[in-house]
Parts: structure tokens; sequence; C-alpha cells
């Protein structure tokens, strides 16, 4: 099935000239490193090495017991927007020990997606600071783990988010879904880019 999805992958053209960087962030065990598979057109890069009792007492493992390797550095995906655009995917790692790379993630960084398992909201809200503090704009996106149901406005309580921040709910698992995630990034950055109308002005008597 891999050897199948991966022969349906395209190679980036080179006449493809925008490179945009996006970094997909959030807690120890969120599903960042699958969302970044799911959605790859290349074979990810993953830095993932073998959990073992060395950081049993260091990372926070509760809701993830089943966990059996981590990111140690980042994940890389590639994905393309059409001809001369394409998405860059960083997935940075989730274990508190390693947040000193997140800031420099998030060095030329066009935008990010926050990814939030519900059952462990407070995990992620590390993520969403680091970039309010960087001024990075970013989506909140729900990975589906069949927790208990949130309501989007418990969500963006609990994580303090600002009105004009999008919140989707994704299965990082699925392609399509995780597609849709990054498309709603997309639009949400060409909002903040886009010119503010102009008044029309009053007709002259």
């Amino acid at each position: 099935m891999d050897s199948v999805a991966s022969e349906q992958r395209q190679t980036l053209h080179s006449t493809a000239d925008n490179g945009l960087k996006i970094v997909v962030v959030g807690g120890f065990g969120v599903g960042k490193t699958t969302l970044v598979r799911s959605v790859s057109e290349i074979r990810p890069l993953n830095t993932e090495e073998t959990m073992t009792q060395a950081g049993e007492h260091v990372d926070d493992t509760d809701g993830v017991a089943a966990k059996t390797a981590t990111t140690v550095a980042f994940d890389f995906g590639r994905i393309s927007l059409d001809a001369h655009n394409v998405l860059y995917l960083f997935g940075a790692p989730g274990q508190e020990r390693f947040w000193f790379l997140w800031d420099r993630l998030f060095s030329g960084t066009l935008g990010a997606v926050v990814l939030v398992d519900t059952r462990r909201l407070a995990d992620s809200w590390y993520a969403v600071d680091r970039l309010e503090h960087h001024g990075t704009p970013f989506v909140v996106a729900c990975n589906d783990f069949g927790g208990p149901a949130h309501t989007p406005a418990q969500i963006r309580e609990a994580l303090d988010l600002a009105d004009g921040v999008p919140l989707v709910f994704c299965d990082a698992r699925s392609r399509e879904s995780s597609k849709q995630v990054l498309i709603t990034l997309v639009e949400h950055l060409q909002t903040l880019v886009a010119p503010d109308p102009q008044p029309i002005p009053e007709p002259t008597p």
C-alpha cells in the first residue's frame, strides 16, 4: 500500500519558485508526525527514535502510554499547491526538553498549524504562546483521538485563542483531512495580507 502511494506522489517541478515554510507544532503525541506523513507528496524525512526507560521520568506520556517512538529533531515533508508554489512542512518535536528548537524552526516561517489533542488541551498551550510571541500567524487543528467532545468555544477558552484564529477539526491520519487543515491556513494567511477595502467616494453633486 505504501509503495502504491509513493508511486502516485509527484516530484517538485523545476519551475516551482515560491517555497512557503509551514511549521506543525503541538504537545507530545498529538499527531504531528502523522499529519506530515499523511499529506506529504514525497517520502517524509523523520527523526524518530525509540523511546527508552531513560526518558521515563523526563517525558510526560500521560494519555499516550502506547507511544513507542518520538521525534527528536523535526519531521520534513512537502506538498505542491500548484506548479509555482510549494509548502515545506516542518513538524516540531513535542517534548518539553526539545522546545528550544522551536524558535529556530519559527525563523522564516510563513505560518503554523497548532495540532491539539482535546484530551490534553493544556499540552498545546505553549505552542500557541510561542507563536503569538513571534507574531507568526497560525490555525488550530483538533486531531480526533476519540476523547470527550468539546465545543469550539470551550477549546478557544482553554487555549485563550483570539477571535481571528481559525479553529478546525481533523483526522491527521487522513490525507484529505490534513490537506484541508493546510488549505485553511493558506486562506487565513491570504486574508491577513489582503488590502483593506477602500471606501467608495461619495458622488459629487
